[in-house]
């Protein structure tokens, strides 16, 4: 995933970054603060912690690996944001090792409950991160999308197999460990005690429309770009998703 700040990425990151920038301004209105303490679990270089610390956030990323910790490091140096950005080494089910409980506005969990061993713990780990009424964004893959991309592939036994096994993966091959549907997602938030606020579906269409067309047609880009907006908050659209996003708050 890339800086959801550029425009050909924006692809995959509108839906999402659109999401987390109104949700994060609603928290600054009612923290009465200007900067918002924000944890990034599973940040990697920063694809979402750079333009949150640019809108004048401080941003802990906790990511197990030193190279992506690294990219972090050079990615926040060049935007100009260093000193609001800070790389931990570390994983969700040993977050408390690293970060303290309760300290967080608003807590980015993007991307890591498909590689956890527990992904209930992971979450309930990232949520005990939040300070009362904090912010939790959620973003996991989607089972429905994976099972669409392998039949629009023509590989239509691992697209049973996706839809079929309890994890969601389409094969031994299968890069990702797990997927969600929009329901487990949604029963894991409220499990921890949180509130669900909305659910959206993310890179609906981007996935399969080729590239070429998106890049030579004039428009298409920012007609696609409408065109997931609106297909986002559609429960018909979540089922064949590719990757599912969260929005909850704590009580």
């Amino acid at each position: 995933m890339s800086d959801p700040l550029r425009p050909r990425a924006s692809l995959r990151t509108a839906v999402v970054w659109d999401v987390l920038k109104d949700a994060l301004e609603r928290r600054v209105k009612a923290a009465g603060r200007e900067a918002l303490d924000v944890l990034d679990t599973g940040g990697g270089s920063g694809n979402f912690a750079v333009p949150v610390a640019r809108l004048g956030h401080r941003v802990t990323v906790v990511d197990p690996s030193p190279n992506a910790l690294f990219a972090l490091e050079r990615r926040a140096a060049e935007a100009g944001v260093a000193d609001r950005i800070h790389g931990v080494q570390g994983d969700a089910h040993g977050l408390f090792q690293v970060v303290e409980r309760d300290a967080y506005d608003a807590v980015l969990c993007h991307g890591v409950l498909e590689y956890v061993d527990d992904p209930a713990e992971g979450l309930r780990n990232a949520v005990g991160a939040l300070r009362p009424a904090g912010t939790l964004s959620l973003l996991a893959a989607g089972l429905g999308g994976a099972v669409l991309a392998r039949a629009l592939a023509g590989h239509f036994t691992e697209a049973r197999r996706a839809l079929t096994d309890p994890a969601g993966r389409w094969g031994e091959g299968d890069p990702v460990p797990r997927r969600f549907t929009a329901e487990q997602l949604t029963d894991l938030v409220t499990a921890t005690g949180l509130q669900v606020g909305a659910v959206h579906g993310v890179r609906v269409f981007a996935d399969l429309v080729p590239g070429v067309l998106v890049d030579t047609e004039p428009g298409a880009m920012d007609a696609l770009l409408k065109l997931e907006a609106a297909a986002a908050e559609q429960p018909a659209f979540h089922s064949v998703a590719t990757q599912l996003h969260v929005l909850a708050e704590r009580d």
